[in-house]
């Protein structure tokens, strides 16, 4: 064969490739057997626009089958272009659709387009979601701690979904409610007695505003009671009144040892003065004598 007709060959495979890719008539063909009409000019512009065809034409063949309306190809090249997940978003309006949520294709992109899993936001809102509360430490008015576990049934709130706080705020305002609740009673045997009048004082409260859930429940799973707070701290203050005491005694006691120092120290001085005065005496004896008074003075007695 000659090298002439096998450069022409390749070529006219090439060619034929190259038409068969820039102008996706077997998908367009897919897209009109499944009644949605996609036009042939828009599937070869999205090649240059660099959409791929067969998911815009995918994602429309998805919604037309769910019967979702006001979906065109515009709306998917333009969700795609943001960096969208489409697939996500058609499922999405899908089970929001059959669930009867009300949930239009600008809020899906859009709570697509702010970080957030749209289709798992809808299952949860189909299917109440259980946040699990870490342990909460408590301490009722008369001293007892109290350690709670929580479970907080929710479902998704989709129009706080963008903008909303997530679990982590509800577990803390859940936590904070359980504190405050078991500081108002009385008693800890109150709440031993009746946990379930602390599901209702929290879930009064409305915890979930300006979340993207809605509490549905608040359940009290276990209470553990901890400590003795009240009785240690008064164990701790009379230890700290001991030692206390104890310091002050010291104190007197090096009071009373720096006196008696002090004391011994004068009678020591006082012998001095005294032994110094007796040393005199001699003295004064012999200057009497050689003066001749101790012996006048004797004369005088006799």
């Amino acid at each position: 064969m000659p090298t002439s007709l096998i450069i022409t060959i390749g070529a006219i495979i090439i060619g034929f490739w190259l038409l068969l890719y820039i102008f996706p008539i077997s998908l367009w063909i897919t897209a009109i057997f499944s009644g949605v009409r996609v036009n042939l000019l828009d599937l070869v512009f999205m090649r240059f626009r660099k959409v791929p065809p067969g998911l815009i034409v995918k994602s429309l063949i998805l919604a037309t089958k769910a019967g979702l309306r006001d979906i065109d190809t515009a709306k998917l090249e333009t969700h795609f272009l943001a960096h969208g997940n489409l697939l996500r978003v058609i499922q999405a309006l899908i089970v929001a659709d059959k669930a009867n949520l009300n949930l239009n294709f600008k809020q899906a992109t859009a709570i697509d387009l702010a970080g957030r899993n749209v289709l798992e936001a809808v299952q949860v809102s189909v299917n109440p979601y259980i946040i699990n509360v870490p342990s909460i430490t408590a301490v009722s008015p008369d001293g007892i701690q109290l350690i709670c576990e929580a479970r907080v049934t929710v479902r998704t709130n989709i129009a706080q979904l963008v903008g909303g706080a997530g679990e982590e705020t509800i577990q803390a305002r859940v936590a904070q409610g359980i504190i405050s609740r078991i500081g108002a009673a009385p008693t800890y045997l109150e709440i031993l007695e009746r946990p379930e009048e602390i599901s209702k004082v929290v879930l009064a409260n409305g915890l979930d505003a300006g979340t993207a859930f809605e509490i549905l429940s608040i359940d009290i799973a276990d209470i553990n009671i901890g400590q003795n707070i009240g009785a240690k701290l008064q164990i701790d203050q009379a230890q700290a009144d001991l030692d206390i005491a104890n310091a002050k005694a010291e104190e007197r006691r090096a009071m009373a040892v720096a006196l008696e120092q002090e004391m011994s120290a004068k009678v020591q001085e006082a012998r001095s003065r005294v032994i110094e005065a007796e040393a005199l005496i001699p003295a004064a004896m012999s200057d009497a004598y050689r003066k001749g008074r101790l012996i006048k003075g004797m004369n005088l007695k006799s």
